[in-house]
């Protein structure tokens, strides 16, 4: 389903319940899809990381802790 931006500002009731039946809700402005509203999924944000490292840490060498790391670069700042 597509809506603008004034549907969503007057219509958000009806866009959510769109939504919670399951449907993906396109949101247009200006002519141009700029967002979409989709159901939400609780198993997504349920993540396990099996490594503490992770992120932007996991693949980097130098940080082997990096709680260290970080205190190591803040010492200065306190």
């Amino acid at each position: 389903m597509k809506a603008t931006a004034k549907d969503l500002r007057f219509r958000s009731r009806e866009l959510l319940g769109t939504v919670s039946r399951g449907e993906e809700v396109i949101i247009t402005y200006r002519g141009k899809p700029c967002a979409k509203l989709v159901p939400y999924d609780e198993t997504k944000d349920k993540k396990i990381f099996k490594d503490k490292l992770f992120g932007i840490w996991k693949d980097n060498e130098e940080v082997k802790n990096v709680g260290e790391y970080l205190r190591e670069l803040r010492k200065d700042r306190f």
